[in-house]
């Protein structure tokens, strides 16, 4: 929730006067790649909450601006604080698609060279059969003359390719000769055979790996394209996100002019109550200063009447702490934003060059609805709406103890139960808190202002 604390000021005397500065989170296109605020985790997802509480401390150096301009600022930051990683994320995407299309190419080589293996094999089976048709033929032929002819080929020019006939040796050398031929034969049919064996092993192996190398490659594929999907999601992502910055950049540039006449009149309403409050607490204080120079006085004339000297006037002062302040809500209502310092946040527009602004109370984390006490009793010297930025508020003058004059102030109410001129006790039900005004959630804002110049409630608390 954004707070909603008012600028310190100074009075004409020289009492710090409020400083008003308020931001708008406006991420330039050209910056859409810079890195993320804050420390967030690895995965996108678990970046949320940070993201979340990043954007809340933006929203809360938003003083004074509208729960639409505060909630646009909100989102740049978280959209701004999305981009790195979501750009990141499809860079990896993209390197899977890549290394999906290496594996889909590298299996679909493999596919190719088992293919050509399988061919060459085939091809040589296809020889290989030829070979032992022919010899399968040619130890027939033999058989079949040595049959013929009583064991011994009768036209050996069936394996010499002669018709000369010649002497009873020159055929049995040629018989013998036909016999080796035919034993030869034999001996290559069985290595040929074997060759076969091989082959049609060799074959078998080569199409059971191009089946696996093609079930991969099916893998591979159906991986390449959910790796394509992946990255096109992902780059979808990151179009939206460029897209949303840049729009809302674009929405609060445009909005400038209007931020700053609006927080201008804000400033010169609130610079109109802190004078308010400065004359009011001034005033208190002489009066109680004159009442003690009464008293002194009085006290003088008598010591004086009775013969006594007078003692000299000195006015009977004391710590702030004497005023007895207690919280306006219960213990269990967390604080949510402490008094002091904003810088204006990297990044944003700090429209009035101060680099931030002071933070002039403490925010409680009120839910809607909860029960405000008067931190101590007082005069409510203003209650109900006012065009301060704080909504339904309530403004008590405790008047002066000890010698300090004590103003405090609650804003964002959804509602009042008190009027302007109320004499309130402590702890006494004064409103209920809310999210009226310039805030973008529920949550109370509590200031204490002493002598007419706030300082951190949790002095007097």
């Amino acid at each position: 929730m954004t707070s909603s604390g008012r600028p310190a000021r100074r009075s004409p005397g020289g009492r710090q006067r409020r400083v008003l500065s308020a931001a708008v989170a406006l991420v330039l296109a050209a910056s859409l790649g810079a890195s993320a605020p804050a420390a967030f985790a690895d995965d996108l997802e678990d970046q949320q909450a940070a993201l979340k509480a990043e954007a809340a401390r933006v929203q809360q150096s938003l003083e004074f601006v509208d729960a639409k301009i505060s909630k646009a600022v909100g989102d740049l930051v978280i959209y701004r604080g999305q981009l790195p990683a979501a750009q990141q994320a499809l860079l990896e995407a993209q390197g899977r698609v890549a290394s999906a299309v290496k594996e889909v190419e590298a299996l679909a080589a493999r596919v190719d060279l088992a293919q050509q293996n399988k061919a060459k094999i085939t091809q040589q089976l296809d020889a290989d059969k030829q070979k032992i048709a022919s010899t399968k033929k040619l130890i027939g032929q033999i058989a079949t003359q040595a049959y013929k002819s009583g064991g011994v080929p009768s036209d050996l020019t069936l394996f010499f390719g002669s018709n000369n006939t010649g002497s009873l040796t020159d055929t049995m050398d040629m018989a013998d000769q036909a016999l080796r031929s035919q034993n030869s034969a034999m001996d290559k049919l069985t290595q040929q055979n074997a060759t076969n064996v091989n082959s049609q092993a060799r074959l078998q192996a080569v199409e059971a790996e191009i089946k696996d190398l093609k079930a991969k490659a099916d893998a591979a594929l159906a991986k390449e394209k959910a790796a394509r999907d992946e990255a096109a999601a992902k780059k979808a992502k990151v179009d939206k996100l460029i897209a949303d910055t840049t729009r809302l950049n674009n929405e609060l540039e445009a909005a400038k002019p209007g931020i700053q006449k609006k927080l201008a009149a804000v400033k010169a309403r609130q610079d109109a109550v802190a004078a308010e409050i400065v004359e009011r607490d001034r005033k208190l204080r002489e009066a109680w200063l004159a009442e003690q120079r009464r008293i002194a006085a009085a006290a003088a004339a008598a010591a004086k009447a009775k013969g006594e000297e007078p003692k000299p006037f000195v006015p009977v002062t004391g710590p702030p702490s004497a005023f007895g302040l207690r919280h306006p809500f219960p213990g269990s209502v967390p604080i949510t934003s402490g008094f002091g310092w904003r810088a204006t946040p990297p990044g944003t527009i700090d429209f009035y060059g101060a680099g931030g602004y002071m933070h002039t109370g403490i925010d409680f984390g009120a839910a809607c609805g909860t029960p405000v006490y008067a931190a101590a009793a007082g005069e409510v010297f203003s209650a109900g709406w006012a065009d301060d930025g704080g909504g339904n508020n309530v403004k008590i003058s405790h008047g002066v103890v000890q010698g300090n004059s004590l103003t405090t102030i609650y804003y964002h109410n959804t509602s009042v139960v008190v009027s302007a001129g109320q004499q309130v006790s402590q702890g006494q039900l004064i409103a209920y808190s809310g999210t009226t005004g310039n805030s973008t959630g529920c949550h109370s804002h509590f200031e204490t202002w002493l002598n007419g110049e706030a300082v951190d409630p949790m002095r007097l608390l």
